[in-house]
């Protein structure tokens, strides 16, 4: 039987694709994906809160027979599926949480389904032609905030001969070029994110306001001062933030205060120059008011009587690293799918993920895929929840999650393919 025959693609063994095997396999539980998918989209859940959709990837997965450890980690809503033994290891990142008030307008659901259907495509090749090498597909909750990879970093998700993590974000395909369906090569820029909180003393408004400390003036002026820094802020940079505590009453002059940002730039080390400016603009407005800050940790919980939380540093997104082996992979397998790629852009998106944490931590790669949508609609954005949770948006995620389960294939398979993703790793690990 020729190769061709056998169901991958003909050519040398360094060029063979199992096309055949990976459609199969997504085919034989297209309506399972498309009905997890549904669910997901269809019951948002916030950072860590991510309950049913954990519960329903999870039983997705044990129905088709695999070995789940649910709640992994030490994460309630992170779960871990692996099958193969010996050899490389290719990690898909399942996102699936969602936004306060518009839903999945991120599309966290179609991220899920296309790692869900990517690793059952890979986990099934490797079983019907019988390679060595192990797959995985591992739940990373609270993308949207919570830094869920960061909490799997550190737990030690990530070790072992890792060859390459996996996934793909969605967007509007009016943001490529016509006829393009997908993005290989993204760039994403760090966030650094904290949370203030100011300390004041109240005093009644009207009868003597002299004696309070107004944690809100303290508020505004620090929102006032970094509105004004974002005149001399580069093109590329960003900072943005909102008030979350106020104060109650009018009559009372607020004695407590609270407000979260976040600082984008394309490198962390720009960044971090980028968030001391804005700290002196907290410090600054403390110093003007008479108020005290606390620079609250991200993973800290707020109680309803808004005890103090320990000070310390927030968890930062660090920026997304192109992989150009991966990237160039990924842009050939989907040729063979019927898709057209884009391999790699030089610009940065303006947006930050916990996945360039993973990418300063083994060969990744993070693409993406452009889904119909309005033209008022991108991610983030209202109309957006809508477009991913249509059959055309469902059909582009499983097309890519073909071409990542052969980028996979490549990765476990092909020796120089491997090699040559951990030269690109090592080369920008050195130019960071």
């Amino acid at each position: 039987m020729t190769s061709s025959q056998s169901g991958v693609a003909a050519g040398s063994s360094k060029t063979q694709l199992p096309i055949v095997q990976v459609s199969a396999a997504i085919d034989a539980c297209s309506q399972e994906l498309r009905a997890v998918n549904q669910k997901i989209h269809d019951n948002p859940e916030l950072a860590y809160k991510e309950i049913t959709a954990h519960d329903t990837i999870t039983a997705f997965l044990e129905e088709q027979g695999y070995t789940v450890t649910r709640h992994a980690y030490g994460i309630e809503t992170s779960f871990e599926a692996e099958y193969g033994a010996g050899g490389r290891l290719v990690i898909f990142c399942a996102e699936y949480d969602a936004l306060p008030d518009i839903g999945h307008a991120c599309g966290h659901n179609l991220i899920a389904t296309s790692s869900l259907a990517g690793f059952v495509a890979l986990a099934e090749a490797v079983k019907t032609l019988g390679v060595e090498g192990r797959v995985r597909i591992l739940g990373t909750p609270a993308e949207e905030g919570g830094a869920g990879k960061v909490k799997l970093l550190e737990a030690g998700a990530f070790e072992g001969d890792v060859a390459a993590a996996i996934m793909m974000h969605p967007t509007a395909n009016h943001h490529f070029p016509p006829g393009f369906t997908a993005l290989a090569g993204v760039k994403f820029v760090a966030s650094l994110k904290l949370r203030v909180e100011f300390h004041g003393r109240p005093a009644h408004a009207g009868g003597e306001p002299w004696k309070g400390l107004n944690a809100l003036d303290a508020a505004v002026a620090a929102y006032t001062s970094i509105s004004m820094l974002r005149q001399q802020l580069r093109p590329d940079e960003r900072i943005h933030g909102v008030i979350e505590d106020g104060g109650t009453v009018p009559n009372v002059i607020p004695e407590y205060s609270r407000v979260n940002y976040y600082i984008r730039s394309p490198t962390l080390k720009r960044g971090e120059e980028l968030l001391a400016r804005v700290k002196s603009c907290f410090e600054a407005a403390a110093t003007a008011t008479g108020c005290t800050l606390n620079y609250i940790q991200l993973s800290g919980s707020l109680s309803s009587s808004m005890s103090f939380l320990t000070v310390s540093s927030t968890p930062t997104y660090m920026d997304l690293r192109i992989n150009n082996t991966l990237s160039r992979e990924f842009t050939q397998a989907m040729t063979l799918v019927g898709g057209k790629v884009i391999p790699r852009s030089d610009e940065p998106f303006t947006f930050s993920t916990d996945m360039g944490n993973v990418s300063y931590a083994v060969p990744t790669f993070h693409g993406a895929f452009g889904i119909p949508a309005p033209k008022d609609a991108m991610p983030h954005q209202p109309h957006f929840a809508e477009a991913s949770g249509t059959d055309a948006a469902h059909d582009v995620a499983i097309s890519c999650a073909k071409g990542m389960a052969l980028l996979g294939w490549r990765v476990l398979t092909d020796d120089e393919v491997a090699q040559n993703a951990v030269t690109d790793f090592n080369e920008k690990e050195a130019l960071a």
